[in-house]
């Protein structure tokens, strides 16, 4: 385990595009679609290795570990209708963005033939809400991969679960989903901008389970000109405290964005046991933080669009 350091500076501002695409594995893919549906407005695409349809959990820890992971016969995916209209219920309260966004927006989905942790169903189902919203869709369904982010030589044996949670399976899933939520993409560059830590107390705090300390990938470019963000959301036991800097640095997104203009924010949570119940250092995708959780008054919604609009700030 990697120690971070008590103290990092605040997170720079770079007068970032506000126009944002997100991405994420298993906690990571949820929190990803979440933040997606409700900023989708601001956000004009999500990637998601395996994770589910918005608000599958519907605040309940039983079902996120057993209906939105491995359904089966006593514990099925929640009915697509009830999910849809309770979308439609908080997008016409305002809890989140139209759901008419989705229309003009991208998604990139990919469920392991070796996963066992999120099966394939899970992940069809939220293929069928992106489709039935209409959002641009690519669904990849065809590699041996294990329960982690996939990559094109950093990590485990393809078919592995374990931690980092990162696999080496002769692909690039962080560059196929750039490329497909982007558009047309320069090919990866050798890294040559900086890896930044930041300060993430000012955004979310140990008691909404998020870590005091964040990373930012900036490219060269960046420091002079304005570029685009993408929002790169770990798994459960892949923060920074479980993996050290593994994810950020090999997840395959860092090389992508140094040849294109493009900003990676890294988030990270914390495991938490008392006061919140997060054993394993997951995004909050059942109700630990409160109901209002896949929302945009959700506390780690907030604490992530508080960084975007820093990065979006004026350079001073």
């Amino acid at each position: 385990m990697a120690c971070l350091p008590i103290l990092a500076e605040p997170l720079p501002a770079f007068d970032a595009e506000e126009a944002y695409t997100v991405s994420g594995v298993s906690s990571g893919a949820y929190m990803a679609v979440q933040f997606h549906v409700a900023h989708s407005a601001l956000v004009k695409g999500a990637g998601a290795i395996a994770g589910g349809p918005y608000y599958c959990a519907q605040g309940s820890i039983w079902a996120a570990y057993y209906n939105c992971r491995t359904p089966g016969w006593l514990a099925p995916l929640p009915s697509f209708a009830a999910l849809e209209a309770q979308t439609e219920r908080l997008a016409q309260s305002g809890g989140i963005d139209a759901v008419g966004n989705l229309g003009s927006s991208r998604a990139w989905l990919f469920t392991g033939t070796a996963d066992r942790t999120v099966t394939r169903d899970v992940v069809e189902a939220l293929h069928a809400f992106y489709r039935r919203h209409g959002a641009n869709t690519v669904m990849v369904r065809d590699k041996p991969a294990g329960h982690a982010m996939v990559t094109e030589a950093a990590g485990n044996e393809c078919g592995t679960t374990g931690t980092p949670y990162i696999n080496d399976c002769d692909y690039d899933a962080a560059g196929e989903l750039l490329k497909h939520l982007l558009g047309e993409l320069q090919p990866g560059a050798r890294q040559g901008g900086r890896l930044l830590q930041f300060d993430q107390k000012p955004f979310g705090s140990h008691s909404i389970s998020m870590a005091d300390v964040g990373y930012v990938f900036v490219p060269k470019s960046c420091e002079a000109v304005r570029c685009r963000v993408h929002v790169a959301f770990h798994g459960c036991r892949q923060n920074a405290d479980e993996v050290g800097e593994r994810f950020v640095r090999e997840a395959g997104y860092n090389r992508w964005a140094e040849a294109n203009r493009l900003i990676v924010l890294y988030p990270q949570t914390i495991k938490r046991y008392w006061g919140i119940y997060n054993p394993r250092g997951c995004w909050d995708w059942w109700g630990y933080t409160g109901a209002q959780y896949h929302t945009k008054d959700g506390a780690q919604v907030r604490a992530v669009k508080a960084m975007l609009d820093r990065l979006s700030a004026r350079r001073r």
